[in-house]
Formats: structure tokens, sequence, C-alpha cells
């Protein structure tokens, strides 16, 4: 695995639109809000051609001017380091326009986005042995003040250790240090869980740099697989005091993993194949897809082979959060597909689209625990 350096002071940092631009509100404002906060850092920021573009279908303009940007901010050398300005709908189209050969052959080169940009974290990894940081897209820096889930993230791009930032809510402290870069090939990077999130976010056109509105406890499950399906009755179900996994980290947003399955772009075999000896530690979390979509979705990946050499599982929460359908709750949906794995999972983690989420870097040795409602990731770039 290749990890890309971390931006130097006074570094650059580039912007791109695979998906969504930031045209519309409150997006553009929040962008511009980013920016400026990352030059009063003293970085400079170098913007792509559709960073404000917004005549595409499902993304920030056609999937030839999509995969040639991405391609172009990628292998320009005047950047130091890569941010998705969104995520969207329909970055897969674009993948016919992304030069894969030339990226393998590049210097890597930090790429960090989440949701739709699944595409190009999960394919960098997995086609070009590249790391990449499933983390929050550009326009999440306009709020004000600055969550430490984003201060997280920003660490792990520059490579900087910051004193930890208290949230916006009362009472809800971010408890994630970031252990610094100790040297070439021994960067570690060491994270927890935040203790609130929200479910409905405070940010539209006329509050374009709000907080996140962190008014629900964090409350994780932990399973440990065994073959057997979860007990309807929540109630009824066990689950062990503390888990332990590690592996090498691969994942992103169910929706577009399953839309790769199978693809030319699927080279989880391979993968798979590659770091067999360290396990691999899969996150996932879902956005549109309900319950019934999201067990339809793991049994893909399942009977693909994807999960073959699964050392454990992370499940972030999912956007249709809470909402059981036909008896099926979102815990037996993942859970009753990767029991037979009889690896340690982890559900309802701050991974995905209800916010805050950990930062992870896709391609990085990781060690997990969780007791209580807590859980920690220590990530080595190795």
């Amino acid at each position: 695995m290749r990890f890309p350096d971390s931006i130097p002071a006074n570094g650059t940092i580039g912007f791109a639109a695979p998906s969504f631009g930031c045209n519309i509100e409150p997006y553009r404002s929040a962008f511009d809000a980013g920016l400026k906060m990352w030059h009063e850092r003293g970085y400079r920021t170098k913007l792509g051609p559709n960073c404000y573009a917004g005549e595409g279908i499902g993304i920030s303009s056609t999937p030839e001017s999509c995969g040639r940007e991405l391609t172009e901010c990628y292998l320009d050398s005047g950047s130091d380091a890569l941010i998705s300005c969104g995520g969207g709908e329909l970055m897969c189209e674009i993948l016919d326009h992304v030069d894969f050969d030339r990226i393998r052959e590049a210097k890597p080169k930090w790429y960090m986005g989440y949701s739709d940009n699944t595409n190009f974290t999960f394919t960098l990894t997995t086609m070009c042995d590249v790391a990449s940081i499933y983390g929050p897209c550009a326009s999440e820096y306009g709020m004000s003040p600055v969550h430490g889930s984003l201060e997280d993230a920003a660490n792990i791009l520059t490579g900087a250790v910051n004193e930890p930032p208290t949230e916006a809510v009362a009472g809800a402290v971010n408890e994630s240090p970031t252990a610094p870069a100790t040297g070439a090939d021994t960067r570690v990077y060491e994270f927890s869980g935040y203790c609130m999130w929200e479910r409905d976010g405070g940010r539209d056109e006329e509050h374009p740099y709000a907080p996140y509105n962190l008014t629900e406890k964090s409350v994780l499950h932990r399973f440990i697989g065994d073959g057997q399906p979860l007990d309807r009755d929540p109630s009824k179900r066990t689950e062990p005091a503390s888990i332990s996994m590690k592996g090498r980290l691969l994942g992103g947003c169910l929706d577009c993993l399953v839309n790769l399955c199978g693809t030319k772009y699927d080279h989880v075999g391979q993968f798979n194949r590659e770091y067999a000896e360290d396990g691999v530690l899969w996150f996932l979390e879902a956005c549109d897809l309900n319950v019934f979509s999201i067990r339809r979705a793991v049994w893909e990946l399942e009977q693909a082979g994807w999960f073959d050499e699964a050392s454990g599982f992370i499940i972030g929460r999912p956007m249709h959060f809470d909402e059981p359908m036909m008896g099926l709750d979102q815990y037996m949906a993942v859970y009753d597909i990767i029991s037979s794995h009889r690896v340690p999972v982890l559900m309802d983690a701050d991974v995905g689209h209800l916010s805050p989420m950990v930062p992870l870097i896709t391609g990085s040795f990781a060690e997990v625990s969780s007791s209580e409602d807590t859980w920690t990731v220590r990530m080595s770039l190795r």
C-alpha cells in the first residue's frame, strides 16, 4: 500500500467536483467559507474547473468533463492533496473517463471525500494500491465553529496535531486527539468516536455556516458473528461488553459499492489476495437504501466473495436510521448476512451520512476496540 505525503506548511490543497459541485446554496457559501478557513491557516488552494459547475446530471458537469478534471487535478504537481467538493448521485459514470493507468504510476496524493466519492476512494485503493481518506467534503469546512471531526480529517491531510476543540453543543466534547506522524513509514493516527450526532441538520440557504445539530447520544451495538441470525426481538439479543478487531481498512458507501460489484472496476478479489494475511476490516454505511435494500446489497457483496478475508466490520449509522420494515431492522439487515464470518461487528459507528464521522484511511492497517458507547480506531500507514 502506498501512502501520500502530508501537506507541507504553506502547501496547496486542490479541489475538484467529480460528483456535485458547489453551485447552489448552502454549498456555495459554505465552500467559500471553507476556502477562507484554509487560507487563514496558511494554505493555498487551487480549484478545478467544475467546482462551481452545476450543469451535469447527478454530478457537476458531463462525465467526460468530470473524469478529465479528476485525473488532471490528481496528477497536478501544483497541489499537494485533493478534496472533493461534495457528494452526488452518478459519479460512477465518470469512471470510464478517469485515467487510472496514469494515476497508478503517479506520486500518491491524498484524496478525501465520502458518499458518492466512494467511486474514487475505493477504486484508488483497490485498483492503484494508494490509500485515500473517507472523510468530509470541502463545504463541510465552512461551518462555524469547525467540528472536531473535521479537525481530525484535516490532521491526516496536514500531519498536524491540534488541541481537541469543544463541540458546539454543551456537554458534547470531541474525544479524539490525533497521534502525530513519527516517520515516513510509521505514521499513526488514532481517533475515538464522538458522543453526540445529528439526526436533522441545520444547514440551509439561510444558514450555510450552521454547525452540526448534535441532538442524539451515540449508542453503539456490538456483536460477534456466530453463524446465526439476530433475534427479531432486540431485547433478547446478547451483545459482548467489548470487542476488538484489526485488519486492512476497506469500504465506503454501500449504495456505490454494490454498483461497482462485478464491473471492470471491481478489483476486490485481487485486494483480498494481496492483504489476506492482514485480514480486511470492512467499513460500510448507507445513504438512500432502506433496510431491505441494505440487506440485498450486503447479500450481493457476500455472494461476490468480497468478504472472504473479512476480519471485522464497522457499520455506520444508515441515513434511514431506525426505520424498520416488515420485521427487519437495520441490524438484522447487515448482521444476518455477515454473521457466518464469525468476526466482530461494530454497529451504529460514527461513519457516513449522519454526522459527525470519524475519518477513515482506506488502505491503512487499523486496530479497533469498543466498549460501552465508545470506540477507537488506530490507523497505521504501513
